[in-house]
């Protein structure tokens, strides 16, 4: 165990998937007591159970469901109750569903906007007095799909939620300097999930994503979590209302 987190109680969204997990880990590895949850409940458990191996301290809710506004404030409240604050809320959950512009149903944007924009704004809002008393941080999941667009990818739906998210971040950072809350988000670009993973047994798809990245190979969960990592703990205390693009240069040629 290091320090960079020590005597901060962290909560991590979406605590079950890849980047979730990671993070978890990483927050753990420095010290910080955990609040995890996740829609998927045995992917919740591991995740609590691995960081519980290593010697960390975990709790987490779940089945949880981040667009019920009831569901955010059972997290806050198991994070109160097992630990008695919380200094960094990590919004990592979302999940985007895919569609262009003909597609013959809107179902897509609604079911992405409430997965990654609402459940934002409600876990937001749900930890906002715990981390007012604090003087917490939010660090924000966007994605360069909230700067730029893909032509293999049906994401309208995903980069207006996620350039909402981005834009939510700077306000959410304005309102919290009263309080010393700071909030900033991270972009990441194209990383090994397992959604992802199965997207590039398409070799043709692959391909051309990848070609997007500088370095020809997409990015892997550890390494996004090492920038939630550096966001959360007090080494990135200037930074405030910032996004930071973790992407391989996409966005950069």
């Amino acid at each position: 165990m290091s320090s960079r987190l020590a005597g901060k109680v962290c909560i991590i969204t979406g605590s079950g998937g890849s980047i979730g997990r990671a993070s978890a880990l990483a927050f753990a590895r420095e010290g910080a007591r955990l609040v995890g949850c996740d829609l998927h409940a045995e992917n919740s458990i591991r995740t609590t159970e691995e960081v519980r191996e290593t010697g960390g301290e975990m709790v987490s809710v779940e089945p949880c469901d981040l667009t019920s506004k009831s569901d955010c404030e059972r997290v806050v409240a198991l994070a109160i109750k097992e630990f008695g604050q919380v200094d960094v809320l990590f919004n990592n959950a979302g999940r985007p569903f895919h569609g262009w512009m003909d597609h013959p149903d809107e179902g897509h944007w609604y079911q992405t906007i409430d997965s990654e924009m609402h459940s934002v704004f409600l876990m937001s809002k749900a930890t906002w007095p715990a981390l007012q008393n604090s003087g917490g941080t939010i660090v924000n999941v966007a994605s360069v799909s909230g700067w730029s667009t893909y032509s293999d990818l049906p994401g309208i739906a995903h980069s207006a939620a996620k350039g909402a998210v981005i834009s939510l971040t700077r306000h959410l950072a304005m309102e919290g300097r009263y309080y010393g809350i700071r909030a900033n988000s991270i972009s990441p670009g194209t990383i090994s999930t397992p959604a992802v993973e199965t997207k590039a047994e398409d070799e043709k798809w692959a391909t051309s994503m990848k070609a997007r990245i500088m370095r020809g190979s997409f990015g892997r969960p550890e390494e996004v979590a090492h920038v939630a990592l550096f966001l959360a703990s007090d080494e990135s205390s200037f930074v405030n209302a910032a996004d930071i693009r973790v992407d391989g240069g996409s966005l950069s040629w």
